[in-house]
Parts: structure tokens; sequence; C-alpha cells
């Protein structure tokens, strides 16, 4: 629907920790919106609801930073 690609990241055979290229920038955000109250926790039942307060809150993170 939307284009996109998905690629499986295989570990690597030593199990050891290793940095992936867009990786730190999903789990970077996704901390980001954690900080949100209302995303801290699963309170909405519709999907819509979830996906429109995550908007909310990268939209108030964006302005918030856009302001410093």
């Amino acid at each position: 629907m939307f284009g996109w690609t998905m690629q499986v990241v295989k570990r690597t055979e030593q199990h050891k920790f290793v940095v992936l290229p867009k990786r730190w920038i999903v789990e970077r955000t996704l901390s980001w919106l954690g900080w949100s109250r209302r995303l801290s926790k699963d309170y909405e039942v519709l999907p819509c609801n979830a996906e429109a307060f995550v908007q909310i809150a990268m939209i108030h993170l964006l302005l918030r930073r856009a302001t410093r």
C-alpha cells in the first residue's frame, strides 16, 4: 500500500551487539514517544486513536524542539 520494503536482519554468528544502520533512529524515536503520558501505556481501544496520539506526541515534540 505504501511501497515500503521490509528487510529482516539476522543476528551475527557470535551473537554480539552490533549497531545496525537505522535501528538506533527507530529506538530513539520510540524512546522519545515513551515520555508522552498518554503513550506510556496502551490505553486506546481503536488503532486509529492510538495512531492519532502518536502523531500528536510527535508534533508536540517537534514544536518543543523548534522553539529552543
